[in-house]
């Protein structure tokens, strides 16, 4: 593990201390700026001063004046633009489209300095006051997942790829390593970077390759909503590197082209990256607002691996990261380990070790790695099993934790990441040990799992497993900790109001939660539909995707937080507002 040595330049009088007269690149994010592994700027920054570019990132700059986005002068090579970690309008507002009042990547926590849809509005900025600039390249969570048509939920439209929107140059799709790296260096040697894989740019023309497939055009997926789910399923079938093609969508006359996806990390780069001089804070230039209340979370947390073959319908966590698990070495991550203890402000506690979904760290299918994932509908996971040739496999992750409890200077490593309780169950080796070492070591007091609900036809929609899965989980939780001799408890991620769900269906969660749970909900979330997520396009078209059949979709607001209010309510008003509010529910 590197040794830190200093943030990149955020201002002209660090780039004077390093000797640069002008920037190769400015990177620009919606967050503060956080020297983290765990912050896609900080990410991008450390690969391209890797490979001997020099970096400056501005971050959440005034969108009212020229102070911030002038301030390090105009870069040689490219912009780099991202709306943050975390989708603006996510960040900005509610389920229920409610503005939120705070935010953990602002410092000081109060959200006055995000601009909903940031990406867009940060592009303006700079053509407004750099004519005839370098190229501008979008990156990042937000434009990721825009990157062809999509449904906006906070406008209630198909939105058109948001390299039309922002008249942007470029966008790296997906995570970006490698496709960053090649855009660095096609850059610098003066090359035409458009045969990068992972990139998407807009074209006069179509592609005439083979290796490119043609998708709804814009004007046809407003026209008709199963066009729209087309291009959906053409998007999130092409985001394998191992076989995926290239799209390209046609919009008012002009083509966006998105190249076949970049590669992924193996694990000695990925171990790498993990091992650049990070400074794990948030740059002093950012910290004279107040303090960044992510950092409490993400300072002296541990990824061990990049994917999820989860593939519940309302994440976007497999369009974006990938559904195939990346790993970093077991020798690094403990490197990582014993570097927070040389730190002067650790105090031996990891927040968090783990991923997208902490138990699916150290194994993955061998037919998915020669032959990349399963096409026409086939996932690893359903409502109903695991796949056979997804063999579960806790024993690396099992030792991995161990061995970082031996780290000296280690007290306590905690395990905040979601863990899907369905892989522990289907572990007959290990997965019970497994529990073990968590209940024992690496949760205090509860442990969080996400059923999201309980109800067949909901599960289905959602892509989550059944509720048998869960029953069984919570004995085999509830034994282990009766054998443990601790009093520690299972909380659990709810969501109302997801396509599909009508308000009969979060009264049977209800009467679930009371008498096989037995427990009262105290949060429930009401259902976003964010792009990139195959529940959001059940949303918009109000059919499943799968069959193209209708399904119910509850779309009025007031409406939706009653079905959130059935489950977090009193058993006593549940059980009252049962009659009254079920038929209500059914008209819709």
């Amino acid at each position: 593990m590197n040794k830190p040595n200093k943030f990149l330049p955020t201002t002209k009088e660090e780039m004077k201390q390093r000797g640069w007269d002008e920037l190769d690149v400015v990177l620009i994010t919606g967050d503060a700026y956080i020297d983290s592994p765990f912050m896609g700027i900080a990410v991008v920054g450390r690969i391209l001063e890797d490979i001997g570019l020099r970096v400056g990132i501005i971050g959440q700059p005034d969108v009212n004046s020229d102070i911030d986005i002038k301030r390090m002068g105009e870069p040689k090579l490219f912009w780099g633009v991202s709306g943050g970690s975390i989708d603006s309008m996510v960040s900005n507002y509610t389920a229920t489209k409610k503005f939120r009042n705070s935010d953990d990547y602002t410092p000081g926590g109060k959200n006055n300095k995000r601009p909903d849809r940031a990406t867009l509005v940060y592009t303006n900025l700079i053509r407004r006051y750099f004519k005839n600039t370098v190229p501008i390249v979008l990156g990042g969570i937000e434009a990721s997942l825009r990157r062809l048509t999509h449904y906006d939920y906070w406008t209630n439209k198909l939105r058109k790829p948001i390299l039309f929107d922002t008249k942007a140059d470029y966008m790296v799709y997906g995570m970006g390593e490698q496709a960053i790296i090649d855009l660095g260096n096609y850059l610098k040697e003066g090359k035409d970077p458009r045969s990068i894989r992972g990139l998407c740019y807009i074209s006069k023309e179509a592609p005439k390759e083979d290796s490119f497939l043609e998708i709804p055009s814009h004007q046809e997926c407003l026209d008709n909503k199963e066009k729209y789910i087309d291009l959906f399923k053409a998007f999130y079938d092409n985001n394998d590197p191992v076989y995926s093609k290239g799209l390209y969508q046609e919009v008012d006359g002009r083509y966006l082209i998105q190249n076949p996806p970049s590669r992924h990390m193996e694990e000695e780069e990925m171990d790498k990256i993990a091992s650049f001089p990070y400074q794990r804070d948030a740059h002093p230039y950012n910290t004279k607002d107040g303090k960044v209340k992510c950092l409490e979370t993400i300072k002296f947390s541990i990824m061990t691996h990049h994917g999820c073959w989860g593939e519940c319908n309302f994440c976007a966590i497999a369009a974006h990261q990938g559904r195939t698990i990346r790993t970093r070495s077991e020798k690094n991550i403990l490197a990582e380990a014993k570097h927070f203890t040389t730190m002067k402000d650790f105090k031996g506690i990891i927040s968090d070790v783990g991923g997208p979904t902490a138990n699916m760290y150290g194994y993955e299918c061998v037919k998915k790695m020669n032959l990349g994932t399963c096409t026409d509908n086939k996932r690893c996971v359903d409502a109903h099993r695991l796949c056979r040739t997804m063999k579960v496999d806790h024993s690396r992750n099992i030792q991995l934790l161990k061995d970082i409890r031996k780290v000296p200077g280690i007290k306590k490593a905690f395990v905040a990441s979601g863990v899907r309780y369905d892989l522990i169950t289907a572990d007959k080796k290990h997965g019970k040990e497994y529990l073990k070492e968590m209940i024992d070591h690496h949760i205090s007091g509860q442990m969080k799992v996400a059923p999201e609900h309980t109800n067949d036809e909901v599960l289905h929609h959602m892509g989550k497993p059944g509720k048998q899965t869960l029953i069984d989980f919570k004995k085999m939780y509830d034994d282990l900790n009766k054998e443990s001799g601790k009093k520690q408890f299972l909380t659990y991620y709810l969501i109302a109001a997801h396509p599909g769900c009508e308000e009969k269906h979060m009264h049977e969660l209800k009467q679930f939660t009371t008498h096989e749970l037995k427990m009262n909900p105290e949060q429930a979330q009401v259902f976003t539909p964010t792009p990139g997520t195959y529940s959001a396009v059940m949303y918009y078209t109000e059919m499943d995707p799968f069959t193209k059949k209708k399904i119910f979709v509850e779309k009025d607001q007031r409406r939706k937080e009653r079905q959130k209010e059935i489950v977090v309510a009193k058993n006593a008003f549940a059980n009252s507002n049962k009659k009254k509010s079920s038929s209500s529910g059914m008209q819709g």
